[in-house]
């Protein structure tokens, strides 16, 4: 399927996901408020850096190495059954301690061990959650591209209601309940949509570990978990450092802003995952690999920019509608920010090389240098330019990320001269 085919069935979905946060976000903004926000992200991050160590450490070698051996379904099986049981071992053992630690947990990242029993829910939860990430890598890696949009409205749609419901109900407490248990109910959904094709048996996803599959797998684990440690990490202290600065509002603002960020891109940024890992996990010569990569800047990158210009010139409208009066204090974010967004998708184009290539020990140094500097710049930025100077840095942090990719896959592609492993 092509990138353009791949983006236009992909959109079906990332237009009902986008509604549902767009939704979500007004519903937050009513009941939780700017402060909620705040809290509300970093339970968000807290949830990023528990699952990369259940099946989001592996789901994307699930999907290069599904689609890489698309010709060998016993292989394929392999990986399925090593990526199965690893995510069953770890997932057991990582509930079980964040249910033992869910007080200190909550005092750590939510600030009041009041929400204790969130962890809990997250912790009981968390296999029925790791397993839905599988699937889905699995349905990518097959390119089954219309069941994964199914899948992923499927559980667009149960967010949005289990999210309504709990926030309408119990405010604060609710909303991070229904974050932490809506992927663990889309799980059946996705079974159901895996269940009915010729390729799937529920045999396939445990069994024996097979060395080879977990040596492979293993370096992905590694990046998996660097993303899933730095990006939230950063976060959380950009966060704090807001709080402490500027006030709880202010780090909420940020929250909205990212939020708003992730929803209008997500077009750009779920077709990358769909189509260019598979993708690029299958092509074996350099000018193939370079071709593809060109078609992404020719496409992806100029609907970002459109995107960007879009929401910039309604930023008025889209704070009153999307979120609610008490929100204008994130306008002075726009216009940076809105950059940055344009700066991170043109970086994340050549990212997503070294995820289909395997290119582990580089995505690990350039994802906790970029982390750390985001922070570093933040701070700095933030002296000088007040609070816009957090959008400020992360702008100037993806210009510098997307050099620091140029030069690397510069040198790679001088490397590779006509095939790559």
């Amino acid at each position: 399927m092509t990138l353009i085919k791949t983006g236009l069935l992909n959109s079906i979905a990332v237009v009902i996901r986008v509604l549902t946060l767009l939704g979500l976000n007004k519903l937050l903004a009513v009941y939780v408020g700017p402060a909620g926000y705040a809290v509300i992200g970093q339970f968000q991050n807290a949830i990023t850096m528990f699952t990369a160590f259940t099946a989001g450490a592996v789901s994307n070698g699930v999907v290069k190495y599904t689609a890489e051996h698309h010709e060998d379904e016993a292989r394929q099986h392999d990986v399925w059954r090593t990526a199965g049981t690893l995510t069953l071992c770890s997932t057991i053992v990582a509930g079980v301690l964040i249910a033992l630690f869910s007080k200190s947990l909550a005092g750590i990242f939510l600030g009041d061990v009041a929400h204790a029993d969130v962890f809990r829910w997250f912790a009981a939860g968390l296999l029925l959650y790791a397993f839905n990430v599988l699937l889905l890598a699995i349905l990518n890696g097959k390119k089954e591209v219309p069941s994964f949009v199914m899948a992923n409205i499927a559980g667009s749609l149960l967010s949005l209601v289990l999210v309504f419901v709990l926030v309408s109900t119990m405010g604060l407490k609710g909303a991070l309940i229904g974050f932490a248990v809506y992927q663990s109910a889309a799980f059946f959904v996705t079974l159901g949509i895996c269940w009915r094709k010729p390729w799937f048996r529920m045999e396939y996803l445990l069994g024996p570990v097979n060395k080879t599959v977990v040596k492979s797998l293993s370096g992905y684990v590694l990046m998996a978990i660097t993303s899933a440690v730095c990006v939230p990490v950063s976060h959380i202290l950009i966060r704090n450092h807001l709080g402490d600065t500027f006030g709880l509002d202010y780090a909420g603002y940020w929250e909205a802003m990212w939020r708003l960020s992730a929803a209008y891109l997500m077009l750009v940024t779920t077709t990358l995952g769909v189509y260019y890992l598979p993708r690029l996990s299958e092509l074996k010569t350099t000018e193939s690999i370079r071709q593809e990569i060109l078609q992404g800047y020719r496409i992806i990158l100029p609907v970002a920019i459109l995107c960007s210009i879009c929401v910039y010139l309604l930023r008025d409208q889209i704070i009153v509608i999307l979120f609610a009066d008490s929100f204008v204090g994130m306008r002075s974010l726009f216009a940076p920010q809105l950059l940055g967004d344009t700066l991170k998708i043109g970086s994340w184009i050549l990212a997503y090389l070294m995820l289909g290539k395997a290119m582990f020990k580089v995505y690990v140094i350039t994802e906790v240098v970029a982390s750390a500097g985001f922070v570093v710049l933040t701070i700095v930025m933030t002296r000088f330019w007040g609070f816009e100077g957090v959008s400020l840095a992360y702008a100037l942090s993806y210009f510098l990320y997307w050099i620091g990719l140029a030069f690397i896959m510069r040198k790679f592609w001088r490397k590779s001269s006509s095939v790559v492993a």
